[in-house]
């Protein structure tokens, strides 16, 4: 996230926000190294004890977890990159995962639950765990290829052509989720001809479970990144590189980057039994 900043070293007030800015940053790291890192792994030793169907269904959140994992080790080689300048590279290479991965996996976890409800034979054809393979296969060649994309044009301080790239981007994620969102809204209007009343009510009440996730996962990536790639074209366009504005788009980073982890161990019944005991 610091790479999108570009500073004039000439004057002292502007060396002391750069220094505020990376207290922030480092803070904001440290939080997400805190929290995240022990759900993420928990997730990731609850699917893989599981019974292989287990593993099928949550196999895209397992790969998420993953990622996620990813962008913990990317926050820990930013604070030590602090203190070791030759671990700047790595941190930009990691930076992919934030940017590319976590928003794909969380998008294609959005197309499952949309292809579940309106189109349930097209879901039941693609269920099995090879498919899910192939897909988040791709998806990590696609993030392999986002990591390359920002070390080059963060390291040659291509600013302007990665801000557009990660804007680009975001907007067409966001844009797949609102589609699903809203396909599954109109589906859950709609019910099937000569159904019971309770297989009617089974039916909706598997709609309004994917619409939820849906809307949750949706808003959660435009409170995510809609805040920082606003930022960072706001500091090309206007050089306004004010710890404050950065300040809010990492506070909203960090928070709703938790949201994936508690859906799933609330769905599984494991944040009550942590929360109880």
């Amino acid at each position: 996230m610091n790479n999108f900043t570009t500073p004039e070293t000439s004057t002292n007030s502007t060396t002391q926000s750069i220094g505020l800015m990376d207290s922030l940053e480092i803070c904001v790291y440290s939080i997400n190294l805190f929290f995240s890192l022990p759900a993420n792994s928990y997730i990731i030793w609850l699917i893989i004890t599981r019974t292989l169907s287990g593993v099928a269904s949550d196999f895209f959140i397992l790969n998420l977890s993953v990622c996620e994992l990813g962008i913990c080790l990317n926050g820990l080689v930013f604070i030590l990159s602090r203190w070791i300048s030759s671990l700047e590279i790595i941190d930009v290479f990691l930076m992919g995962l934030t940017f590319t991965g976590r928003p794909l996996f969380q998008c294609l976890m959005c197309v499952e639950r949309y292809l579940a409800v309106v189109h349930p034979v097209t879901f039941l054809k693609y269920k099995p765990l090879r498919y899910r393979v192939i897909c988040c296969t791709a998806i990590w060649f696609i993030s392999l290829g986002s990591c390359l994309v920002c070390m080059y044009n963060l390291a040659s301080d291509k600013i302007r052509a990665h801000g557009w790239f990660l804007t680009m981007q975001l907007t067409l994620i966001i844009s797949i989720q609102l589609f699903c969102l809203v396909a599954v809204l109109r589906a859950l209007k709609q019910s099937g001809p000569g159904e019971r009343g309770r297989e009617r009510e089974e039916e909706n009440h598997m709609k309004r479970r994917a619409f939820h996730l849906i809307l949750v996962t949706t808003v959660s990536m435009i409170i995510l990144y809609f805040p920082i790639a606003i930022t960072g074209i706001s500091v090309i366009l206007t050089a306004d590189n004010s710890p404050t504005v950065w300040f809010t788009s990492f506070t909203c980073f960090i928070l709703a980057g938790f949201v994936q982890p508690v859906l799933y161990l609330h769905r599984t019944g494991k944040l009550s039994c942590l929360c109880s005991s």
